[in-house]
């Protein structure tokens, strides 16, 4: 099945690309989570806009993705705080829009949030590793300190 992204999906594409998945794939996980929309001769158009607006958040070079590495890799002290119980289990878990407010907030760049990559989800406090993914080449570790509110 053809199928268009709107959002990066890892190991598939970017999002505005084209790409051909199998029906199942495409019909019960790209679709109903919103990564991705049928192809049509009209979603051109679609794509088009989403090309557009890529191009306006990307990280234009790799040399660029490198200077943001390195800021966040800088990064000494980011904190996040978030209610959690006596047990140190927090109320909810920890979102890629938490860990890019408390980048911004320790001082680091102002990261898309679809850039943030939690691998598991973070539903305790401590020290917890995030990756984030600033060009296809280029990928940055932050190490992120879930504190109690």
């Amino acid at each position: 099945m053809k199928i268009i992204l709107t959002n990066e999906v890892s190991g598939l594409g970017a999002a505005g690309d084209i790409v051909e998945v199998k029906d199942g794939y495409a019909r019960n996980y790209l679709v109903p989570r919103g990564f991705a929309i049928r192809w049509t001769k009209g979603g051109q158009k679609e794509v088009d806009a989403i090309r557009r607006a890529r191009r306006v958040r990307e990280i234009k070079t790799l040399e660029h993705a490198g200077e943001i590495q390195a800021q966040l890799q800088g990064l000494a002290n980011v904190r996040l705080a978030t209610k959690a119980g006596e047990s140190g289990r927090l109320f909810g878990s920890v979102t890629p829009a938490d860990v890019a407010e408390a980048i911004k907030s320790a001082g680091g760049p102002e990261l898309d949030k679809r850039r943030i990559e939690l691998g598991a989800p973070i539903k305790t406090l401590g020290k917890h590793e995030v990756s984030v993914r600033l060009h296809p080449e280029v990928a940055a570790k932050v190490a992120v300190e879930v504190v109690a509110a």
